[in-house]
């Protein structure tokens, strides 16, 4: 046995008694705070719920199309969303999809400000860099743990957990791909007189727009990876299925909700993946022609 230099329950009570003490005080504040949340999560739910499943495959597969510019993806995407529906999986295969997309527009909306500002100041880099490997290090049930006794089980802290959880590599892509924007393209731009906010816009975020776009596909498969985890605490989907099947034995209901995982990530991954490709082919042709 280790032995015991210190005594850290002094320091663990503290920990906890700090976090109830925020509940307690800040816990309405909280909540009104996730409010935006919660209706982003609940409209987006309904609306594809709402939807056909035919048109919804059919959008998909479209999209994968005006991606990959060929037929093996949107023809994939269909086979695969039909299994789904055999396989009952379709209403849960749906929520997944809410939460996911949900998450990622949430962590579009913190991380790639955020990401920019780490480009522009090297000492927010410094800063950030170190919370950034702690949180990319932590375990994915740590992240539940406080927001669970702030707002409690429910689909608001699954969500919240999620886009913590996924925003550290688009912050990352972000900040990386506007730093590596050639340096001779800045000095033109300079020496053409346009302002930051013309410099950033037109020039920075255009050029960086591919790395960004894998920083939003690492942050939307980080967002599915999390979607089994995140059932613990009333997230449901596919998630809560996989759950169900290890607690009941159930191999058939685990395997088909986790496969259904599987399919969601190959149509997004692929998806965000081939539009970043023609970006940079795009970016690259236009290199070329200058």
């Amino acid at each position: 046995m280790f032995p015991e230099i210190i005594d850290t329950r002094p320091l663990r009570r503290m920990v906890d008694d700090g976090l109830e003490w925020m509940v307690r005080h800040w816990g309405d504040g909280f909540e009104a705070g996730a409010y935006p949340l919660r209706v982003l999560l609940n409209s987006t739910e309904r609306f594809l719920l709402d939807l056909p499943w035919w048109l919804i495959i059919l959008l998909l597969a479209g999209t994968a199309f005006a991606a990959t510019r060929r037929w093996v993806l949107p023809a994939i995407i269909v086979v695969s969303l039909l299994g789904l529906g055999l396989m009952e999986l379709w209403e849960d295969a749906i929520k997944t999809m809410a939460l996911m997309i949900s998450a990622t527009l949430t962590t579009m909306v913190f991380a790639l400000p955020l990401g920019v500002a780490m480009a522009r100041s090297a000492v927010l880099r410094r800063l950030l860099r170190p919370v950034l490997d702690l949180m990319q290090t932590l375990p994915s049930f740590v992240y539940l743990i406080p927001v669970v006794m702030i707002f409690g089980p429910g689909k608001v802290p699954a969500l919240i957990a999620t886009i913590i959880y996924a925003a550290p590599p688009l912050i990352r892509l972000t900040d990386l791909g506007i730093r590596l924007v050639p340096p001779d393209v800045m000095e033109a731009a300079q020496a053409f007189g346009v302002t930051p906010r013309q410099k950033l816009f037109g020039v920075q975020i255009p050029l960086a727009l591919p790395t960004i776009l894998a920083g939003v596909n690492q942050a939307t498969m980080m967002a599915l990876a999390m979607v089994v985890i995140a059932s613990m605490i009333g997230a449901g989907g596919l998630g809560y299925q996989v759950l169900q099947g290890i607690g009941r034995l159930e191999v058939s209901r685990g395997l088909f909700a986790g496969l259904g995982i599987v399919v969601l990530a190959i149509i997004f991954d692929r998806i965000t993946q081939s539009f970043g490709q023609r970006l940079q082919e795009r970016i690259g042709l236009a290199g070329e022609r200058s």
